[in-house]
């Protein structure tokens, strides 16, 4: 009797999820033991996302930043799927999509990420626009088009939240819009990038003073209007006038993740144990935005880009080894810096010893990020671009 080949079910096409399912490919499985492995997500196409900013300036082009799932997985024996997770029966081991298809698994990865609530204040919903994912961007490129093409003198925008989704687009958009830019950043608290290195903060402060962005610190906004927004600064409200409202604050578990049956904390994020393991569902991993996780050491693991990539491979690994009989190694996060875009040719970057600020942080920045691309193919289609891009435009003047 031949033996029934495992699946692996990734759900999530997000840092977590495709880079999970590209280790996976390239770990070293006996033929009888190799697994098929699907990818499920809502998009055609994978988001780079700390180089989303640069869509709105120009700086880079949507096939570099968001490149279609079946380019990246062509030859990697990684099946894809394009759909909306309509349910997932941890008992019978199944995932079910919106468009009808059901999928057995043997190895789940929750991988879904979360979403910006906009439901917080009054007015949001119908009135805010969010920055997350690309389609996000092409809604937030319509609208300033639209603002650019107007005869108003001045666009008055309002960026709730500093951030680094807050302070990096206020900077590019700053830069975009120039002269005709009036930008506020508010704030519920006493001070910009909370979380953030002091140098970082610094840098970030520098950038939003030189470009005239107002900061409402300790203001907390009170409704949305279609072109007021109303903020309440030590109880006494004003009404601001606004052509743009781009909401950045908040992050919640999707629907689908926080009515299943799992350990979870009090915001609705899947415990897992050290080793990425959901808590008494070893054949269920989970990473990213969604998981509430400690690494080895005991420290809570960060929701953010960095902490994804890293899971990624101890996921892969810990399948892997729980589908070949081997050992399981408990997840170590390595805090490796931070990078931040301030505007156009200008960033900082702070880690491993390193502090810098300008255009040679934008350099660093981009190289770092190049190297974090998802696969050698597309990096290098990337990196000739950035090679080749400003030559023929020189040329061409």
């Amino acid at each position: 009797m031949t033996q029934q080949t495992s699946r692996i079910c990734i759900l999530g096409g997000g840092f977590g999820g495709l880079y999970t399912a590209l280790r996976l490919s390239q770990l070293s499985w006996e033929s009888t033991e190799k697994p098929e492995i699907v990818l499920v997500d809502q998009s055609d196409r994978f988001l780079f996302s700390p180089f989303l900013y640069e869509l709105l300036t120009g700086e880079l082009q949507t096939w570099e930043i968001a490149p279609p799932f079946e380019e990246l997985l062509q030859g990697t024996g990684v099946r894809f799927y394009q759909g909306v997770v309509s349910g997932i029966d941890i008992d019978e081991q199944r995932v079910n999509l919106q468009e009808g298809l059901e999928i057995p698994y043997d190895r789940l990865v929750l991988a879904l990420g979360g979403e910006t609530p906009l439901d917080l204040v009054p007015g949001a919903t119908p009135y805010a626009y969010l920055f997350r994912t690309i389609s996000d961007a092409y809604r937030l490129e319509e609208r300033l088009r639209f603002l650019e093409e107007s005869d108003a003198e001045k666009i008055r925008v309002a960026i709730v939240g500093a951030g680094y989704s807050g302070v990096e687009l206020a900077c590019k958009l700053a830069d975009r819009l120039g002269e005709r830019g009036r930008f506020r950043v508010i704030e519920i608290a006493d001070q910009i990038l909370r979380t953030s290195p002091e140098f970082n903060r610094e840098a970030a402060k520098k950038a939003l003073d030189a470009r005239g962005i107002f900061l409402d610190l300790e203001t907390k906004v009170e409704s949305i209007a279609q072109d007021t927004i109303s903020l309440e600064y030590k109880n006494q409200v004003d009404i601001i006038p606004v052509d743009l409202v781009i909401w950045t604050v908040g992050t919640r578990v999707a629907p689908v993740v926080k009515s299943l049956f799992l350990k979870q904390n009090d915001r609705g994020q899947i415990t897992t144990t050290s080793n990425l393991q959901v808590v008494d569902h070893p054949e269920i991993f989970a990473l990213g935005d969604l998981a509430d996780s400690h690494d080895a050491e005991g420290q809570q693991i960060p929701a953010t880009a960095q902490a994804a990539f890293q899971q990624a491979d101890y996921v892969a690994w810990n399948i892997w080894a729980s589908l070949t009989n081997r050992p399981l190694l408990a997840f170590r996060y390595q805090q490796l810096g931070e990078m931040m875009a301030l505007g156009k040719n200008n960033a900082t970057l702070t880690g491993l010893g390193i502090k810098l600020e300008g255009p040679l942080a934008y350099v660093g920045r981009r190289l770092a990020y190049l190297y974090r691309l998802p696969t050698l193919d597309h990096q290098l289609k990337v990196g000739f671009n950035w090679l080749v891009r400003p030559i023929i435009e020189t040329l061409s003047k």
